[in-house]
């Protein structure tokens, strides 16, 4: 395991969940956070955090993200190639584009390829679109890019 220098790397909060437990009491409410982060230059990691208040939750989900940056082969401003990915019922294409096109991606795909440093893109989710299982296909797709 790296260690990272925290500066260099930017966060995006892509959810934050409710979770509601009802006890004899009443509701015990709790939040769970989806966070990407990456430093734009082929470096990023996602986590996950549950806590009682919303900005304990973010930070165990950054603490999380730093535990599993994976290294994104970048070609140029895109990607080398075609890659279709699927992650429980989430299913991710990802299609290189030419310059100037834009990361043209939806929900929770788009913070995790601006974060490493893709500039153009194409994509298209398919199947459900729990953001969670979003991510994780993403990142196992960028994961899987040959350069």
């Amino acid at each position: 395991m790296e260690k990272y220098n925290r500066e260099e790397f930017e966060e995006a909060i892509v959810n934050i969940g409710r979770v509601t437990k009802v006890v004899k009491g009443g509701r015990r409410f709790r939040f769970t956070a989806l966070v990407v982060v990456g430093n734009k230059k082929g470096l990023v990691g996602f986590g996950f955090g549950k806590a009682k208040e919303v900005p304990d939750a973010i930070k165990k989900s950054v603490d999380d993200a730093f535990k599993n940056i994976v290294k994104v082969n970048i070609k140029g401003s895109t990607i080398a190639h075609d890659i279709e990915v699927k992650y429980n019922a989430s299913r991710i294409l990802l299609r290189p584009a030419s310059e100037g096109t834009g990361v043209i991606a939806g929900g929770a795909t788009r913070p995790v390829l601006e974060l490493a440093g893709i500039k153009d893109i194409l994509t298209k989710s398919l199947g459900s679109n729990n953001p969670a299982n979003v991510v994780r296909a993403t990142m196992k797709a960028l994961k899987m890019i040959k350069s």
